[in-house]
């Protein structure tokens, strides 16, 4: 057991008995009279476990201490060894836990109690010096030192953890600054094209003459696009910028109506199935789902034809699967289809989801499912 991780009362405890053991066991061992014998060990006893009393009375039990042995040489003109032991601790006692003048008059009493004693016992007063210095004052020493030592090694951890608090707020504050920075670029030049493109889109469509409804519809479709462009972009910007409100919340699978509508204001008909009990998935891979379903209808409007699309979101107790399915459009090969999949496998890769894509056998129809990994509901 280490008796380090003891609480400092059942330390304290302790060290009371250790003393009372000892000091005991010397008066017992001294030889003296059974009356006299009996008297000692009772003192003793009585101010050794005192030493497992709380910090704060170290005077009274630094004074309790001093006092022993010189009321044994008064009163029994004898030189017993008592309390060597507790005179010690107590000393180390008053140094480690008193400041001010507690402390020193603890060092005081100590130090009075055994100059005391050598005089009476006939010893000269370097004699009495060098004890009270071994048995008061070094104590009391080691008392002050192991005090300092705590409060430089506290020092040290409030130093440590503060700098490592500076340390992060200084990363925090790069990556918000650098952040701001990615955020104005964007908005200085993808904004700038992606309005510029809604702005010509608009005028060509209002300038067309009647009669190529076909032509208005795209262009039409390609204002719609832009608008929706510049919407999530700037969504991400607001979060680059740190915003966490509602308006910077990136799409889920709760705006999948609004996709599908975009898709039909292009002109090509658009349809959601979903299978299974629906069930809420983590934020990060809410996003993640609806950008892929974003990618594969822009799949299905570069290189399907006018029949349309149809998605499917299958709920399953341990995943969630997404699929695609359009007819390819004449002069597109299975090639091109797949050079819009490289993002679809990215973004799935990040949440261990598995891609799958390929022609049915019907030679015309394209395929594409990606399945996600869930916690069993």
């Amino acid at each position: 057991m280490d008796l380090i991780k003891l609480p400092l009362k059942h330390q304290s405890w302790l060290v009371a008995a250790v003393c009372m053991v000892v000091d005991g066991g010397f008066v017992l061992l001294d030889g003296e009279p059974l009356r006299q014998t009996v008297i000692v060990l009772a003192l003793t006893l009585a101010v050794d476990a005192m030493l497992a009393g709380p910090a704060r009375l170290s005077l009274w039990v630094a004074a309790a201490q001093a006092a022993v042995p010189v009321i044994v040489l008064v009163s029994m003109r004898n030189g017993i060894d008592a309390n060597d032991a507790g005179m010690l601790i107590a000393g180390y006692r008053a140094g480690a836990w008193l400041r001010g003048a507690p402390a020193y008059a603890s060092l005081g009493f100590l130090s009075a109690s055994l100059m005391a004693c050598m005089v009476l016992t006939g010893h000269g007063p370097l004699q009495a010096l060098l004890l009270a210095g071994k048995g008061a004052l070094l104590p009391w020493l080691v008392g002050r030192y192991t005090t300092a030592r705590r409060a430089y090694l506290a020092e040290l951890e409030k130093q440590s953890a503060m700098a490592e608090k500076d340390a992060k707020a200084a990363v925090t504050k790069a990556v918000t600054e650098e952040r701001g920075a990615i955020a104005r670029d964007l908005h200085d030049v993808i904004i700038h094209h992606v309005s510029a493109i809604n702005l010509h889109a608009g005028a060509a469509r209002l300038g067309l003459p009647n009669g190529n409804p076909k032509l208005t519809n795209s262009l039409r479709a390609v204002e719609t696009s832009s608008r929706a462009a510049m919407v999530d972009l700037r969504h991400l910007l607001d979060l680059l910028h740190g915003d966490k409100s509602e308006g910077a919340r990136q799409p889920g699978l709760d705006n999948l109506d609004e996709l599908l509508d975009g898709v039909r204001a292009a002109g090509r008909p658009a349809q959601l199935e979903v299978r299974g009990q629906r069930r809420d998935v983590p934020e990060s891979l809410d996003i993640t789902v609806y950008r892929i379903i974003q990618e594969m209808l822009t799949n299905a409007l570069r290189h399907g034809d006018a029949s349309g699309v149809t998605v499917t979101l299958e709920y399953a107790p341990d995943s969630l699967t997404v699929a695609a399915r359009n007819v390819t459009g004449p002069g597109d090969d299975s090639g091109s289809v797949r050079r819009g999949l490289v993002g679809i496998r990215n973004r799935a890769g990040m949440f261990a989801g598995t891609t799958r894509s390929g022609l049915e056998p019907d030679g015309r129809t394209w395929r594409t499912v990606v399945t996600f990994p869930l916690e069993a509901s």
